[in-house]
């Protein structure tokens, strides 16, 4: 009887061990399985915060260049109501439209290089937009190059109607200034 329920107690501790055996192997593979969830999320949660960082720098860079344009189209007006230049009729932003319109018009008309020479010549407020509006571009195009890291977005700007009206403007006033 004694060896029976010794050899009764020896079977249940070798069950007991080989159940124990069993639920620590699948316990440590739920835990590799956790770790490997836990790793995979943090990345993640990496991945979303670079994203968010990103987006968060877009929208800044965005509310600051609205703040340029804007100041870039203050100088504008003045200069294209003394060229007697209409902006372009489309849907874009009225900088955009503005560029546009002075650049279709020297396109159509080379004489208005003239006009704005005579302008910036005989006008000081005029003078001091063009200036006002060289200097603003110029420091926007150079904010550009050094923030834009592939360069698409600066090369665009530079060769776009900004880059082509930079030109102009820079051109009209050189022929300004050398007539004095």
């Amino acid at each position: 009887m004694e060896n029976t329920i010794i050899l009764i107690f020896v079977i249940v501790c070798a069950i007991f061990s080989v159940c124990s055996l069993f639920l620590s192997i699948k316990t440590g593979k739920n835990i590799k399985n956790i770790n490997k969830t836990l790793t995979y999320q943090y990345n993640l949660l990496v991945k979303i915060q670079t994203i968010l960082k990103n987006k968060f720098s877009v929208n800044e860079t965005t509310d600051k260049a609205e703040i340029i344009y804007q100041d870039l189209l203050q100088d504008l007006i003045p200069i294209m109501a003394t060229m007697d230049v209409m902006p372009r009729n489309t849907s874009e932003h009225p900088l955009w439209r503005a560029l546009g319109g002075i650049m279709d018009e020297y396109a159509k008309n080379p004489f208005v290089l003239e006009k704005l020479r005579r302008a910036i010549k005989l006008d000081s407020n005029i003078a001091h937009n063009v200036s006002h509006y060289l200097n603003r571009a110029n420091m926007f195009l150079q904010h550009m190059a050094s923030t834009d890291s592939d360069g698409i977005l600066s090369t665009t700007f530079t060769d776009g109607l900004l880059g082509q009206s930079l030109t102009f403007f820079a051109q009209a006033q050189t022929l300004a200034n050398s007539d004095k």
